[in-house]
């Protein structure tokens, strides 16, 4: 375990280096802050900080980095997550709750989240599989098609026309739809398929093939495989950082393109709280050289979904985790009163 003094030293090189881009100096550390020990013990905890792997010097440089040892160990243990202000609250509420449907919410947390943060900002929409039923409506555009719309608790609407082997009236219709909403509304999607199983039964012979056939659509609806979906805004912000990759953002750029990644980096959304991961932390190789701060979000206490933001390890950790929780939070307010 680290001295608490070469905690501090640790924190104030961090704080530092993000805030100024250069390599930190003891002379420096001392100036700027109040250590209350001389350069030269500040030189001594420098140097077990590197032979500790915290921090490194970089080339020939008199001042010292931190490493992903020294990041990982300065937000776990020293880095609290640095509270919004009431303007910064205020301004998120107004922008969000301007959105008229889920992908403006989406695109607006998006860019909210770039410019709050000036990283590159990654939403997963609401997932199907840990979502709630919140309505389904059946309406009759044939005498032998439906059009089923489900409507779910985070706001998400799905349409599908079904074709259907038989002539189906509307007294049949109303029947079906007031039985299926009795049986499936604010009801988990994974219990719905035990939940209407034995519903045709209940309908006359003639119809219990439509009613089948309507069922079997929902349930496909239900549990599609392409239902991760992700927008992705604010990656020109990458260009300012050009020095704080080693050797290009190209590899950044690549692995930012596969949604496969960037739902890996997000991490599973049943995990609420705020993750980070830093540099080589992160599987995927193209993204070595940054860092990844991902948070759930949802409506209720349970999360159906992540968003985050990917920048350099060289980040302002407490303020983006600040950012990131507090939009979290408000998307959350949004799809439980849509």
């Amino acid at each position: 375990m680290l001295s608490e003094r070469r905690l501090q030293v640790l924190r104030a090189i961090v704080q530092d280096y993000v805030g100024t881009e250069e390599p930190v100096g003891s002379k420096a550390l001392t100036e700027r802050h109040k250590l209350g020990v001389s350069p030269a013990t500040v030189r001594n905890d420098m140097a077990a900080l590197e032979d500790e792997g915290f921090i490194a010097q970089p080339h020939t440089s008199a001042g010292r980095i931190p490493t992903d040892k020294g990041y990982r160990l300065f937000v776990d243990k020293l880095a609290g997550v640095k509270p919004m202000t009431a303007p910064e609250r205020r301004a998120i509420q107004n922008f969000l709750e301007g959105a008229v449907d889920l992908d403006d919410v989406v695109a607006r947390t998006v860019r909210l989240l770039a410019q709050l943060t000036r990283q590159v900002a990654v939403v997963q929409y609401p997932s199907l599989t840990r979502s709630t039923v919140r309505h389904v409506e059946l309406l009759s555009l044939a005498p032998a098609r439906v059009m089923l719309v489900l409507i779910t608790d985070t706001g998400r609407v799905e349409q599908r026309v079904v074709d259907c082997p038989a002539p189906f009236g509307e007294a049949s219709l109303a029947d079906l739809r007031a039985r299926l909403n009795s049986r499936v509304a604010n009801r988990r999607f994974a219990d719905v398929p035990g939940l209407v199983e034995d519903l045709p039964e209940a309908f006359e012979h003639e119809d219990r093939g439509t009613v089948s056939t309507v069922l079997s659509t929902l349930l496909e609806t239900l549990v599609e495989e392409n239902e991760e979906r992700l927008m992705i805004g604010g990656t020109a912000n990458l260009t300012r950082f050009g020095h704080d990759f080693p050797l290009t953002i190209r590899p950044v750029l690549e692995a930012l393109e596969e949604q496969v990644v960037l739902l890996k980096l997000l991490g599973e959304a049943k995990d609420p709280g705020v993750t980070v991961r830093i540099g080589h932390e992160n599987a995927h190789e193209g993204l070595n050289s940054t860092s990844v701060v991902s948070v759930g979000y949802g409506s209720g206490g349970e999360a159906v979904a992540k968003l985050g933001v990917v920048g350099p390890t060289r980040m302002d950790y407490p303020g983006t985790m600040g950012a990131v929780r507090a939009v979290a939070r408000y998307v959350g307010q949004i799809l439980a009163e849509s």
